[in-house]
């Protein structure tokens, strides 16, 4: 084992990975002893059981089944004097890995000092808590000799001055139970609104038959389970962020289903879509648990018990072939949503500083679930009306090249986006000449989007000094010279990743805060008609700095 260095640990910089980071000076340190000088009570901690499949599906060679780590007294968490995690124990110490028990039963790769089934992992510090405790990986498969039953454990102990180590014993069993998910496909013609009755099932594809079940299974926002069965319980997420925002539920099946056998719910899973749903989520998967240990999971983590009739199962005679380990369906595929900019038409004189409160909104009926692509943004493009600078662009708007030859601003709308999303993006210019019918373009990008219905109201205009309509195109704008009061987005309004929130948050941060929905920040002085920039001291800084990156978050749903 790479021995810790021998300094404090700051969480700040070991981050996720618990990288060892130093720093100079001196560290906190607990006595190697506890109170009253006995040994310092130390857990070695990893899972307890690992089931290996005689199919192969074990994860690829880069992906252990088990991380060994050491708990100690005292918290991991940064608290007073900079955020450093005390040292909770000096000294040497060993811990020893015997999988000895395992032989004839699957191949293993040990951590550390190994030799065929040991192996020994030696250190000389202990951190308090557990995070920066990592002793090593173990990665089990199975072999030749590996057949469906076999059972074997891994046992790791330890032993040092002034430590009393709690062992840990990991049973390792090769062609268990392993329930695999019957597929899913849509029905021709299903429509938001509509309820489908997924035919839900699974296939004992291991070795051994299962003593007992349970089935989990989820829906997006989107989607509803007009059904509470008495041996399910459900629980509905509507806070949070959008991405992860649903229903879901836990059923428990007592009985015995034996190995190379398929079984069916004795009816159809009615899964009810909502009216905006669209490209909602629904998952469903089955595991092989004892009866007695499934109905402990009824009454956590804030379910509550179905009151209807119980969900049975039946065996399906002549079981076939399509079922998966991971089952899940996009529904409906078929809905329509309306995004719409709204420009502004603006008056001054040469030197005047006027409002533009580009509009963005969703007109539905269909949400952007996005929950495919983890969140990713909705971007479209404004332009600068000739003889005029912004001299204040919003928080979710980055100067770039918009097209060939074109400078001005790129904005972002987070998505998830809701059904009812109305966004303000106010800017501030400065007109430095009159000109008259001055225009600016605002667009979300050409895109071959199924979903859109209405492509006219893409596009909207900033005009300066234009006719006296008081429109830019795509909706109804008007603004003046600073100081007049800025339109916001209605309180019901929500976009982005909370439910809540009353405006998106920052480019590609689906599922963080969200900004207000008028929100706005200093952006580089920009003047329109053809992209000359206008540089001062300060900006010239911003720019020497860098610019704006977007981080676009992407991510699989799996439920």
């Amino acid at each position: 084992m790479r021995r810790p260095v021998r300094r404090a640990v700051s969480r700040a910089v070991l981050g996720f990975t618990a990288v060892a980071a130093l720093s100079a000076g001196s560290f906190a340190t607990v006595p190697a002893f506890a109170d009253g000088g006995t040994p310092l009570p130390v857990a070695i901690t990893g899972p307890n059981h690992v089931d290996l499949s005689l199919h192969g599906d074990n994860g690829g060679p880069s992906q252990p089944q088990v991380t060994l780590r050491l708990a100690a007294p005292g918290s991991d968490e940064p608290g007073e004097g900079g955020g450093v995690i005390p040292v909770a124990h000096n000294g040497d110490y060993k811990i020893k890995i015997d999988a000895s028990g395992l032989k004839g039963v699957a191949a293993v790769k040990l951590p550390c000092q190994a030799s065929g089934l040991t192996a020994v992992c030696e250190g000389n510090e202990i951190y308090a808590g557990e995070q920066y405790n990592r002793l090593g990986d173990i990665r089990l498969d199975i072999n030749d000799d590996s057949a469906a039953g076999d059972f074997g454990s891994i046992k790791v102990t330890g032993e040092g001055e002034g430590v009393d180590f709690a062992p840990l014993t990991i049973d390792v069993l090769v062609g268990g139970p392993e329930l695999l998910g019957r597929k899913l496909t849509e029905p021709a013609g299903l429509a938001a609104g509509d309820t489908y009755r997924a035919p839900v099932g699974f296939r004992n594809a291991g070795g051994l038959a299962a003593e007992g079940a349970v089935l989990h299974f989820h829906g997006s926002r989107g989607l509803s389970f007009p059904d509470g069965y008495g041996n399910c319980a459900y629980k509905a997420t509507t806070t949070g962020s959008l991405l992860h925002q649903g229903i879901d539920a836990i059923c428990t099946f007592s009985g015995t289903y034996q190995a190379g056998t398929a079984y069916a719910l004795a009816e159809p899973l009615k899964v009810r879509t909502a009216g905006f749903a669209l490209n909602d989520v629904f998952s469903y998967g089955f595991s092989a648990v004892e009866a007695g240990k499934a109905k402990a999971l009824l009454a956590g983590d804030g379910y509550t018990p179905g009151t209807g009739a119980p969900l049975t199962l039946e065996e399906v005679p002549g079981a076939a072939s399509d079922y998966t380990r991971y089952t899940d369906l996009d529904l409906p595929s078929h809905n329509t949503y309306d995004l719409v900019l709204t420009g502004a038409s603006l008056r001054g004189e040469a030197g005047d500083t006027v409002k533009a409160d580009i509009g963005f909104r969703n007109d539905g009926p269909a949400w952007i679930s996005a929950l495919r692509s983890g969140g990713e943004p909705i971007s479209f493009s404004v332009a600068v009306p000739e003889g005029a600078t912004v001299t204040k662009s919003p928080d979710r708007c980055t100067f770039t090249t918009i097209e060939a030859g074109t400078k001005g601003y790129r904005c972002q709308v987070d998505t998830p986006l809701l059904e009812n999303t109305k966004v303000a993006f106010p800017f501030e210019l400065r007109i430095d000449k009159v000109v008259k019918n001055a225009r600016g373009k605002v667009a979300l990008p050409s895109w071959d989007n199924p979903f859109e219905t209405e492509r006219s109201n893409n596009t909207a205009w900033i005009v300066l000094n234009g006719p006296d309509d008081g429109q830019g195109t795509g909706g109804p704008s008007t603004g003046g010279p600073s100081g007049s009061p800025s339109p916001t987005a209605s309180a019901g309004d929500t976009s982005g990743s909370s439910g809540t929130d009353g405006g998106s948050g920052s480019a590609g941060s689906a599922g963080g805060p969200g900004d207000e929905a008028t929100g706005s920040g200093g952006g580089l002085a920009f003047t329109g008609a053809g992209g000359a920039l206008l540089i001062g001291g300060a900006a010239l800084l911003a720019l020497a700095l860098g610019v704006v990156v977007v981080l676009v978050v992407r991510r699989r749903a799996a439920a």
